[in-house]
């Protein structure tokens, strides 16, 4: 055999070898046997996920689990406290009520599907594109690579607060509106990240080994490098959920989230501002307490989540 001959059967090998390593690693059963060890044992994590479980409980069972229609208003029990009682002496109002008679607790059920919806949905959808926009970035270099980072650029250096206000009084209220703002206000991040990446794992020798073997660029991309730079993105992912969910809690304070029919944990606490001196702490407290500890849950699974991907760590017996 030739010298020239060489290379393609060594390529092959060296392809098999990597696949079969990452067969066994990957398998779901494995992963799923050490995401839960890794998580028993590191204990805050099991705390959030089971709070996260809670409130996707919540969400998606909001109709079932309110005790009342959140939008009905009664102007004969305004301002109720805290498991105020009705005639017979029974709690009616578990989180009271707000300056229109409307029960607390089922807005703050029915607040959860909407935050919970925004964050993911928002995150999909800037992180998607954000990873393909990041990895053609850094692939295929050149014109294309300075058109997308100029791009980049150009939307770091305006306030995304600004940008985000701009575009809701354009577009007008609503959920998908809003969706769509705060996707595109993430999409930077994760096309920084895919793009630097995609630079050091371009030049790796599977990569090679694999485009020795004849295999096409959109090949390359998106079915060797993209399974390589999940792992941050994914990271940062869990992180942004949170990030995006104070951002819509934000518009709606502002007055520029979802309609005033549409529940949410940032529009109760908007309307609550107002009853803050007179003695209504709830208003702000259970909507607030409900953001504080999501936002809590998503960060302390963020960090489990970077420590059990990160491949430095697989041999201490936390990561994978």
């Amino acid at each position: 055999m030739s010298a020239t001959q060489k290379p393609k059967p060594l390529a092959k090998s060296r392809v098999s070898m990597l696949e079969r390593q990452m067969d066994e690693l990957y398998t779901p059963q494995t992963f799923i046997q050490r995401a839960t060890t890794s998580m028993v044992k590191a204990r805050f994590p099991v705390v959030a996920v089971i709070f996260l479980t809670l409130i996707a409980l919540c969400a998606a069972l909001a109709t079932q689990l309110a005790p009342k229609d959140p939008n009905r208003v009664d102007i004969f029990v305004t301002l109720k406290p805290p498991l105020s009682t009705d005639r017979q002496g029974e709690i009616e109002f578990v989180l009271g009520t707000d300056s229109a008679g409307r029960d607390v607790l089922s807005r703050v059920i029915y607040g959860a599907r909407i935050s919970f919806f925004v964050g993911l949905a928002a995150v999909g959808l800037g992180g998607g594109a954000g990873t393909i926009l990041g990895l053609t970035a850094g692939y295929l270099g050149g014109r294309v690579d300075d058109l997308i980072m100029r791009l980049a650029d150009i939307q770091l250096a305006y306030p995304f607060i600004l940008f985000a206000i701009m575009m809701l009084t354009i577009l007008g209220e609503g959920v998908l509106n809003l969706v769509l703002v705060l996707g595109i206000g993430q999409w930077v991040t994760y096309a920084r990240i895919a793009r630097a990446e995609t630079l050091v794992q371009r030049e790796r020798e599977f990569v090679e080994a694999v485009r020795a073997l004849g295999a096409t660029e959109l090949r390359i991309m998106f079915r060797t490098i993209l399974p390589n730079i999940l792992t941050p993105l994914i990271v940062i992912a869990s992180f942004n959920v949170a990030g995006v969910i104070l951002s819509e809690a934000s518009l709606s304070f502002l007055g520029l989230g979802v309609p005033e029919s549409v529940p949410t944990w940032g529009a109760m606490l908007a309307n609550s501002r107002n009853q803050l001196l007179s003695g209504s702490w709830w208003l702000a407290v259970f909507p607030g307490i409900a953001i504080m500890f999501t936002v809590v849950s998503l960060n302390i699974l963020g960090d489990w989540m970077r420590d059990f991907l990160d491949p430095r760590l697989r041999g201490s017996g936390q990561g994978l």
